[in-house]
């Protein structure tokens, strides 16, 4: 029991003299950990200060996911498939707490941005609002192809928005966010695809 005691004795290298709390900051390999003030271990985190790629990322997707919930609103009562009905429930369950956390964030971090050389109909996978028109007329088996053959590309667009924040962004919140659309929508391409 003598060795887990980090008395004045046993303390690690670099804790003698420090005041307050300390943080232990691990080694290189073969060296021993140390013990560093918190200000000094703030300093030594990498820099995640969001870039424009992180607001870009942000503000489009909110459009990107505000239209899955126009398209998925239409299925209760459209829809032929019970899977279909299902499925619009839990793309919806899922989105509108991401369109939440997204608003957060940005608010977080000073509020939206204006943005250069991208426009919102142009987004990846974004539905026209031809094929939106003709989604609100549509019932049924008709309904149930189109809402699942426009959200496929949907989702494809949102993969790819989500794959290209996290190469271009600095933000860890904005890269878990898009981890976090990549897995999920990409199980839903794959359930959507087997319907």
């Amino acid at each position: 029991m003598a060795g887990c005691d980090a008395g004045p004795d046993r303390d690690v290298a670099g804790a003698r003299g420090s005041t307050g709390p300390a943080v232990v900051a691990p080694g290189k390999p073969g060296e021993e950990a140390r013990r560093i003030t918190p200000e000094e271990a703030a300093r030594l985190l990498p820099d995640d200060k969001p870039n424009a790629a992180d607001f870009t990322y942000a503000q489009m997707m909110i459009v990107h996911h505000r239209q899955a919930l126009t398209m998925t609103a239409l299925a209760p009562r459209q829809a032929e498939s019970a899977q279909v009905k299902k499925l619009a429930e839990r793309i919806a369950a899922a989105q509108q707490p991401e369109i939440g956390a997204m608003e957060g964030w940005l608010k977080n971090n000073g509020g939206p941005r204006p943005q250069k050389g991208h426009d919102h109909h142009t987004m990846p996978g974004m539905a026209t609002e031809a094929q939106l028109a003709e989604l609100r007329k549509t019932r049924g088996k008709a309904f149930d192809e189109l809402f699942l053959r426009l959200m496929i590309t949907h989702h494809e667009g949102a993969v790819a928005m989500a794959a290209e924040v996290l190469g271009e962004g600095n933000n860890v919140l904005v890269e878990e966010m898009a981890s976090d659309v990549i897995a999920q929508q990409t199980a839903e391409i794959n359930r959507m695809r087997s319907m």
